[in-house]
């Protein structure tokens, strides 16, 4: 465990490179940590496969990323309401991969978990099944879907405590715990930092072992 969490912006995001495969919490920007998408703005960071539920709006959440070239690939389970990331899709400039939202939650799950995969019938006879590999289970099919793993997970947390305990208040609660026990570098921007011992251990949803660094939000 590192004797220090809560680091300045700079440092946290110093260890977003190039290339990587990222979990971004939220619904709709709602749970989504603003204030590190600012600062990969800033960077410039590129080639970004995202994960997430959806990818914002175009001035809000994921959808900043979008618009400024950042973004290789999305996994996401709708851009409906990111009409950039749809004209991408069509033009080729992006990649967007299409996942039911409950198998897209359980395949996050799945890697934060440990398994091979999970079980699902849907997607059955559409083109979601497409490449995939069918599994027959007493006599009924299913897809095999496979973990969603990443190299760092970016979540914003309500109420954080200086040893990385988390609490996700109401529909931040989304993407968010899941997202952070599948990668490798788990990074929350913190609406509140608490001392430990404030949050109730019935209330931690995140627990601390999951999270590497800590930002304050602005």
């Amino acid at each position: 465990m590192k004797m220090k969490k809560i680091v300045s912006m700079e440092e946290a995001i110093s260890h977003i490179k190039d290339g990587m495969t990222v979990h971004i919490g939220g619904f709709l920007a709602v749970g989504t940590p603003e204030n590190i998408i600012t600062a990969l703005i800033e960077k410039g960071v590129k080639d970004l496969t995202i994960v997430a539920n959806d990818t914002g709006y175009p001035d809000r959440g994921i959808g900043r990323l979008v618009l400024n070239n950042q973004v290789k690939k999305v996994i996401a389970s709708h851009i409906g309401t990111n009409p950039e990331t749809g004209r991408r899709m069509q033009s080729g400039e992006m990649e967007v991969e299409l996942v039911p939202q409950g198998t897209l939650a359980e395949r996050v799950r799945a890697a934060g978990c440990g398994l091979g995969g999970v079980l699902t019938p849907t997607g059955l006879g559409t083109i979601v099944a497409e490449g995939k590999d069918i599994v027959t289970v007493d006599g009924k099919d299913y897809l095999l879907e496979k973990p969603i793993k990443a190299d760092v997970a970016l979540l914003l947390g309500t109420t954080v405590d200086k040893a990385g305990n988390v609490i996700f208040a109401k529909t931040t609660k989304n993407f968010n715990p899941l997202m952070g026990t599948a990668a490798d570098l788990v990074i929350v921007e913190a609406e509140k930092i608490v001392e430990v011992g404030e949050i109730d251990p019935d209330h931690v949803m995140l627990s601390k072992i999951f999270v590497d660094y800590i930002v304050e939000g602005k």
